[in-house]
């Protein structure tokens, strides 16, 4: 007779986008690890050689120094996130839109980007082009992109939900359906634990300079995506601007919005509605939560407090103040 065993508890980690990538899954004891994370680390290294705008030969930056009207060959995962990023920016009126590397740089926030002045302050940098719905145009049959006007790529806000998903698909490959998957904040779960309790997920308070946390989520077969104006930021005379850019303005955003958490079904959308929601703000932010039935946490600054809007598949559920930091739960 078969002997039954306990599935056993497995974490595996490595560098990958400035971050480190991180999986949770339950197995069978004796599980080949080292296949395992060599597979994972090969996804994550795909995806960064890909879409890194930080790497000098990336896909990303290939496409971005190419030629207008010219077709330019790409990879199928490069092809499924750019087709991904154009329909969330129709979606989202253009508040999502990856035509904003020149901002970017121009802020101070790419690859050897210099530092802001009183004068980008005073008067933003145009925006070089127009936008990616308006200019750039996937070709997903072919796996090819033509730009038709200059732009200059930045896919900040949806490369690293993409990662996450490969990830997943790795651990997909070798028949695992209990894990928890992430890079840096960017999670994905599959299946529950072998106690049937979901996966439980810490939701970062936005607060400057360190890390506390002001609740928690439990997924199950979902992805969780965190948008903020907390982590990457820089000061110049005393004014704080964050990294994520407002393409209508050309600027940082300017809201009360310090932070937004989506949850959907892939890592890749959640990355890309965070960053969409977070850029419309305050008031047209939730609304169009509620409009397209998306399952979003909205944390708004009002001066020394923190508010917090949720919004589960399109309603809204509560407005109520932060909860008190608590300990990170052990996933």
């Amino acid at each position: 007779m078969k002997m039954c065993t306990e599935p056993q508890r497995y974490s595996l980690n490595g560098e990958t986008m400035g971050s480190r990538y991180t999986a949770v899954f339950y197995a069978e004891p004796g599980i080949d690890t080292d296949a395992i994370n060599r597979s994972l680390a090969q996804a994550v290294s795909r995806v960064d050689q890909q879409m890194s705008i930080w790497k000098p030969d990336s896909d990303l930056n290939r496409l971005n120094a190419a030629s207008e009207q010219a077709w330019v060959p790409v990879p199928k995962e490069l092809v499924t996130v750019l087709a991904a990023a154009l329909r969330i920016s129709a979606q989202s009126g253009g508040a999502f839109d990856i035509a904003v590397g020149d901002l970017v740089d121009a802020w101070g926030f790419g690859p050897g980007a210099p530092s802001v002045t009183k004068q980008t302050i005073d008067a933003p940098p145009p925006r070089y082009g127009l936008s990616s719905n308006a200019a750039l145009t996937v070709d997903t049959q072919r796996h090819r992109v033509r730009k038709r006007a200059p732009l200059k790529l930045n896919l900040n806000g949806i490369a690293k939900g993409f990662g996450v998903d490969e990830l997943a698909r790795c651990l997909d490959g070798f028949g695992l359906t209990r894990y928890l998957v992430g890079i840096d904040g960017e999670m994905r779960a599959r299946g529950v634990k072998p106690d049937a309790q979901p996966w439980v997920v810490a939701v970062e308070k936005p607060c400057r300079g360190q890390r506390d946390v002001m609740g928690v989520m439990e997924l199950s077969d979902a992805a969780i995506a965190t948008s903020g104006d907390y982590r990457h930021w820089i000061d110049v005379n005393g004014q704080h601007y964050a990294h994520t850019m407002n393409p209508a303005t050309g600027a940082p955003l300017c809201n009360t919005v310090a932070a937004v958490t989506v949850v959907a079904t892939s890592c890749m959308l959640a990355d890309a509605w965070a960053t969409a929601l977070m850029v419309l703000g305050e008031i047209e932010g939730p609304r169009l939560a509620q409009a397209r039935g998306l399952d979003a946490l909205f944390v708004l600054r009002e001066g020394d407090q923190l508010k917090e809007i949720s919004i589960v598949g399109g309603i809204l559920q509560a407005q109520i103040e932060s909860r008190p930091p608590q300990a990170y739960p052990r996933p």
